[in-house]
């Protein structure tokens, strides 16, 4: 048996923030009784009704986005900005993005409808790591680049330690690419690390989520994941249950 709340985001019909939302205002009934007890249990063969109408568990999908700037890591924007799930519209279930990418950086991106993976992937215990290539001036020093390794003192307390290289110095004057890896998902965290040093960043690029990369890949476009690759995240996600 699993939790109301949780067959309900996994329909498709709403958040889980929305679906306990839902079943507060007394929208929602099992086998034609409403509930409105958060945390009740339903088992497989049991009829949930939204405002009367059933709802359907939905088949779960998985992609990898490469998302570009200009576009928000959100379902829907209330200034109309460009969202990632725009780019699957062809795609019937409902998807929402996994953790978040600034509307300003580019790179890989999850999307799906499977909160369990979601809600996974984003605790911060499980510290999947996330691999971006940063334009940065002026170049950092060798101090600078072992300071952003070992950890930087930010108003939200100490990053954790982290792998940082410079991978070119390029055409530009006092300018330098430096890659980072990173397994916190702070707001702006890359920028701000570098901002604590009076470095500035210009382009910012995720290039990599764990083990999936871009390969093949241009911004605004995505891929479904192959089912090892699915089998893998659960994997990195400390879960021993497989996608149904």
């Amino acid at each position: 048996m699993e939790r109301l709340q949780k067959v309900i985001a996994q329909s498709g019909a709403a958040s889980r923030r929305k679906a306990e939302e839902l079943i507060k205002d007394g929208r929602i009934k099992v086998n034609g009784q409403t509930v409105t007890v958060l945390g009740t249990k339903v088992a497989a063969g049991d009829v949930i009704t939204l405002d009367e109408v059933p709802i359907n568990k939905e088949e779960p999908v998985y992609f990898l986005f490469y998302k570009p700037t200009g576009v928000i890591s959100s379902v829907k924007d209330d200034r109309n900005r460009p969202t990632v799930v725009d780019f699957f519209k062809q795609v019937p279930q409902r998807l929402f993005p996994v953790g978040r990418l600034d509307y300003d950086t580019s790179g890989a991106i999850l999307l799906t409808n499977d909160g369990t993976l979601a809600n996974k992937l984003m605790h911060p215990s499980f510290e999947i790591d996330k691999t971006y290539i940063a334009r940065v001036s002026p170049v950092p020093t060798a101090e600078q680049l072992r300071l952003l390794a070992a950890g930087i003192l930010l108003e939200d307390g100490m990053t954790a330690k982290a792998k940082v290289e410079k991978i070119a110095d390029g055409r530009e004057k006092n300018a330098a690419s430096v890659r980072l890896t990173i397994h916190e998902g702070r707001n702006r965290q890359i920028r701000r690390m570098f901002s604590a040093l009076d470095i500035t960043v210009g382009k910012l690029k995720r290039e990599r989520y764990g083990f999936l990369n871009l390969d093949g890949l241009h911004p605004g476009e995505g891929r479904a994941l192959k089912p090892h690759e699915i089998k893998m995240l659960y994997r990195l996600a400390g879960s021993k249950r497989q996608p149904l």
